[in-house]
């Protein structure tokens, strides 16, 4: 495996930025990448459009969304792929996505065995904030 290179999580953010104004019109406010070993998380926060938020605030509503932004992602993942290759000079195995409109965490098995887990932690109190190791970048 290559060397991770602070830069590299940068490119990571603008390019998912990029990849989603493009596709939906509008940009996440902030972009979260974690990127260790061989898993790369990438959380978009407010990535919801006014619209899709309003929309998502009943079950049937949510469930529109969560499949719009699941046919999105399958629709788009080719041309992330290439993105994240060109940056990472690694090939993605595998792409989950996933909108959750409950407070509850995402989940995803991949096919290879592998699990992964995503939660969306409540905003740090200030004596908190000196262990993130997430780098955050602001759209």
């Amino acid at each position: 495996m290559g060397e991770i290179k602070p830069a590299m999580t940068q490119q990571i953010g603008d390019a998912v930025t990029e990849l989603q104004r493009e596709t939906t019109g509008h940009a996440p406010s902030t972009v979260s990448v974690v990127l260790s070993g061989d898993t790369l998380v990438v959380t978009m926060h407010d990535a919801l459009s006014p619209a899709e938020k309003l929309l998502a605030a009943n079950p049937v509503g949510a469930s529109q969304v969560q499949e719009f932004h699941r046919q999105l992602f399958a629709s788009s993942s080719a041309l992330l792929r290439r993105k994240l290759r060109r940056i990472t000079g690694r090939d993605v195995s595998e792409t989950s996505s996933g909108v959750e409109t409950s407070m509850s965490a995402v989940t995803h098995t991949f096919v290879t065995g592998t699990i992964v887990q995503m939660f969306l932690l409540s905003d740090a109190s200030p004596a908190d904030s000196d262990h993130s190791h997430e780098p955050r970048f602001k759209s």
